[in-house]
C-alpha cells in the first residue's frame, strides 16, 4: 500500500460507551435469559479444533465453550457467503426471498432490511431487551445522498443492485437506516467486510471520524487472501490491526453496563478471521496455519474476552451464549496442501460453495441450567432459525414474529427432542445463486459444479448427463458420488419441496 499502511489509532476510537445508555428504559425485574450472539466471519468447521482435532489452529476458548455447553455437528449457514446469512440470521426469512436474492452488499449499499421487517431484535426489544449489535454489519447503510442522487431514493432496488456513488454522499450528516431501524438501541459497526470501503466505525448511525483519508489498497493480487484489502475512502483514525480489538473493547463495555434486572441481547458479528488476515504480532506464528491460523487463533482468544468479561459481571449464568460462523471459510485446495489444515473439515467445498464446506458451519450453544453441558447434537438446522427460537424463549405470542424459515431449536436444546420440529427441510443458496435443499440425508443441488469459488463453479450439462447433483450424507458425507440419475424419484421429490418452500409466504 502506497499511503497509510499504518494509521494512528485516533484517542477518540474508543470513547466512551456511557452517553449511548441514556436511552435505556427504567429496569425491569425479570428471569428471561441475556443472549449473546457471536458470530465469526468466514471461519470454518475445520477451524475449530473442538470440532476438528487433527486441525492446525489450537481453539481453547470455543472448545471450553463447547464443553460448556451443546455443539451441533449438523448445523447450516443459509447462505454460504455473508450478506445474505446475516439477512436470514436477523429475519428468520431465507436470503432469496430479499430485494438481493444473489450476491453481497458492499459498504456504500442501502439496507436491506426492509423498514418494517420484524426481526430478532425487534421482537426482543418488544419483550423489554436491551438490544445492541457491535461488529460488522454488512447489511447496508441508508447514507444521506447529495442533490445528485436524491432522485433515486423512489427506485427500491437503488443501493442495493449496484452501491451508491461515493462521491454523491453527505457523510456529514446521520444515515436515514441501518442498525437502529432494525431494532437495536446501540450500534457500533463497521459498514462492510474489512476489505471493502469506506473503512471507518459508525456509532449510532453517526461517523466516529470523518472520511477525509484514502487508502490506495492492499495486497490486490493476493487472489482475496492475506492482509488484503481494497481502496478507498478511509478515516485517519482506522487501524486495520486494531478492528477487531476494538470490537471487543466495546462488547466488554457493553456487559458491564448491563444488570441482572433488565435482559440484554448483544449480537457480535465480528469481521474476522475474513480478509484482511492481519493477527497482531502477538498472534504471529502461534498456529501452523499460517496468517490465517494466527488470525483464527486471535478470535478464539478474543472469543475469550468477552467470555471473562460475562463471567465478571456476574451474568454468566442468566445468559445464553451462542458462536457460530456465517459461512465457510475462503481456504484453496493449495492452502490445504501447504499448511496440512483442512478449514472446512473433511467436507467438500469451501465459501461461497453449494457443497457442504460452503455452508456446513461450528454451531454452539451455552446456557447454564438448561442447556445440558458436553452434549453433542446432529440435529439438521440453519441460523434463520434463532427468530422462532427467541420467539419461544420468550413466549412471545405476536403473530408478526412468524416468518417464513425459522423454526425453534429451544426443545433440541432441552433434550426434549432429537430434530427441529415442523422444519420441512433446509435450504442453501450458493454464491451464484445455486439452490441446494436438504431433507434428512438427502441433499439436491440444482446445478453442476460448486455453485461458489471451487473451480468448476458452473458445468453446463450434455446430452446424457445429469442436470444437477443428489447425494446420500449418510453414506456419502464427502459429496463424492451423484445419484441424480440414479434416483429420478428423490430428485423429484425434493425439487417439488424446494417449489413449494420458495413460492410459499408463510411457514409450511
Amino acid at each position: 500500500m502506497k499511503r497509510l499502511f499504518f494509521p494512528i489509532i485516533a484517542t477518540g476510537i474508543l470513547m466512551t460507551t456511557g452517553a449511548f445508555f441514556a436511552f435505556r428504559e427504567p429496569a425491569q425485574s425479570t428471569t428471561r435469559p441475556n443472549i449473546l450472539y457471536i458470530l465469526a466471519d468466514d471461519m470454518g468447521y475445520g477451524d475449530v479444533s473442538a470440532y476438528y482435532p487433527q486441525g492446525q489452529i489450537p481453539t481453547p476458548n470455543i472448545d471450553r465453550l463447547a464443553a460448556q455447553g451443546m455443539r451441533f455437528t449438523d448445523a447450516h449457514s443459509p447462505s454460504s457467503v455473508c450478506t445474505p446469512t446475516r439477512y436470514a440470521l436477523l429475519t428468520g426469512r431465507y436470503p432469496w426471498r430479499s430485494r438481493l436474492p444473489v450476491g453481497v452488499l458492499r459498504g456504500y449499499s442501502r439496507t436491506l432490511i426492509e423498514p418494517d421487517r420484524p426481526t430478532v431484535a425487534k421482537l426482543l426489544k418488544a419483550q423489554g431487551y436491551t438490544t445492541g449489535v457491535i461488529g460488522k454489519w454488512h447489511l447496508g447503510i441508508d447514507w444521506v445522498p447529495t442533490a445528485e442522487q436524491t432522485a433515486k431514493l423512489a427506485d427500491p432496488e437503488f443501493g442495493i443492485k449496484t452501491e451508491m456513488n461515493p462521491e454523491q454522499i453527505d457523510y456529514a450528516q446521520r444515515p436515514a437506516g441501518g442498525p437502529q431501524t432494525a431494532g437495536f438501541d446501540y450500534s457500533f459497526i463497521l459498514p462492510a467486510s474489512l476489505d471493502m470501503p469506506p473503512y471507518a466505525y459508525l456509532e449510532n448511525h453517526r461517523l466516529t471520524d470523518q472520511l477525509t483519508a484514502y487508502t490506495d489498497g492492499n495486497k490486490l493480487q493476493s487472489g482475496y487472501t492475506g492482509p488484503f484489502w481494497r481502496e478507498g475512502k478511509m478515516a485517519p483514525s482506522f487501524n486495520f490491526f486494531e478492528v477487531l480489538p476494538t470490537f471487543i473493547t466495546k462488547a466488554k463495555a457493553f456487559l458491564k453496563q448491563q444488570s441482572a434486572q433488565k435482559p440484554f441481547f448483544l449480537y457480535l458479528p465480528l469481521a474476522a478471521p475474513h480478509t484482511p488476515w492481519m493477527p497482531k504480532p502477538g498472534y504471529a506464528g502461534k498456529s501452523k496455519a499460517g496468517e490465517y491460523g494466527d488470525f483464527v487463533q486471535q478470535v478464539d482468544a478474543s472469543i475469550g474476552e468477552v467470555l471473562k468479561a460475562l463471567d465478571e459481571t456476574g451474568l454468566s449464568k442468566n445468559t445464553i451464549v451462542i458462536f457460530a460462523s456465517d459461512n465457510g471459510p475462503y481456504w484453496r485446495e493449495n492452502f490445504v496442501k501447504q499448511f496440512n489444515h483442512r478449514a472446512a473439515g473433511n467436507f467438500r467445498g469451501m465459501k461461497g460453495d453449494a457443497f457442504e464446506g460452503g455452508h456446513r458451519i461450528p454451531f454452539i450453544v451455552r446456557w447454564p441450567g438448561t442447556v445440558k453441558a458436553g452434549t453433542v447434537s446432529d440435529a439438521t438446522t440453519t441460523l434463520a432459525n434463532l427468530m422462532a427460537t427467541c420467539k419461544d424463549i420468550t413466549r412471545n405470542a405476536d403473530a408478526a414474529f412468524v416468518p417464513e424459515d425459522s423454526y425453534s431449536i429451544l426443545p433440541v436444546l432441552t433434550g426434549k427432542a432429537k430434530a427441529v420440529a415442523g422444519q420441512p427441510a433446509v435450504v442453501h443458496s450458493s454464491s451464484i445463486g445455486y439452490f441446494a435443499i436438504r431433507q434428512g440425508n438427502w441433499k439436491l443441488i440444482q446445478g453442476l459444479g460448486s455453485g461458489g469459488f471451487t473451480e468448476p463453479r458452473d458445468i453446463k450439462p450434455t446430452a446424457g448427463e445429469p442436470a444437477g447433483q443428489l447425494y446420500d450424507l449418510a453414506s456419502d458425507p464427502l459429496e463424492t458420488t451423484n445419484l441424480y440419475q440414479q434416483r429420478p424419484e428423490k430428485v423429484k421429490e425434493l425439487a417439488d419441496l424446494l417449489t413449494r418452500i420458495r413460492e410459499t409466504k408463510q411457514r409450511l
